[in-house]
């Protein structure tokens, strides 16, 4: 990944002379000496790469701890506030408990987005009557793009805004869309980022493995 270039034309063509009679007085041909300036240049630019290598990996260890209390699965869900499309009445997450959540953040410039509406349709009818509660969160900075986008791509679930984009904060958000299975406790149990029409089965299943769990005080 990451590579270095050394320059290691050591000015051939004015080496010869010098180069020659320096070297006959220390014993050692200029071969030798080139083949050693080379080594130098060669462990040096190693030693930088493994540097920059673990100060890579630090700050990806950073980013992923900074994000953990927000994304991982195994936390509570954030508890957002909520304005539905078409309504002005706002509404928390935490009204859901009791139910398998699908969050999905979603936003009109994303093109998967419209993929994965086909998918979350197909599951909201198929097992909004098991339990299940689809939660589309849309992050685009004008509400008239995702009533633009909700013309071409009807939803059968809820779909809201977050006018003060605390919630994808509170998720981690880090990409579109991003997808979050909350149990009927409230708790994340699984992270999806992207969606691509060949996972459609995988989060499914991931769905109805939730969907068919009990809860410990029932």
């Amino acid at each position: 990944m990451f590579s270095f270039r050394t320059n290691n034309n050591y000015g051939e063509g004015n080496y010869g002379e010098v180069g020659n009679a320096r070297a006959g007085i220390a014993g050692v041909s200029p071969g030798s000496m080139k083949d050693r300036a080379n080594g130098a240049v060669s462990a040096t630019a190693d030693k930088m790469n493994q540097r920059i290598i673990v100060a890579f990996l630090c700050v990806l260890t950073l980013a992923l701890h900074r994000n953990a209390d927000g994304f991982e699965a195994g936390h509570a869900a954030p508890n957002c506030s909520l304005t539905p499309v078409g309504n002005e009445q706002r509404y928390d997450m935490d009204q859901f408990r009791g139910k398998v959540l699908y969050v999905d953040f979603w936003a009109s410039w994303c093109s998967p987005c419209a993929q994965s509406f086909a998918f979350l349709n197909d599951l909201d009818t198929e097992l909004r009557g098991r339990g299940l509660q689809v939660l589309a969160i849309n992050l685009d900075e004008r509400p008239e793009d995702a009533k633009g986008f909700l013309a071409k791509h009807p939803a059968t679930f809820p779909v809201a805004f977050d006018a003060g984009g605390r919630c994808p904060q509170d998720f981690g958000v880090q990409g579109m869309p991003s997808s979050y299975l909350v149990d009927r406790k409230g708790i994340v149990r699984h992270v999806h980022l992207g969606f691509r029409r060949g996972e459609a089965e995988k989060l499914r299943g991931l769905v109805e493995h939730l969907l068919a769990e009990v809860p410990e005080d029932e």
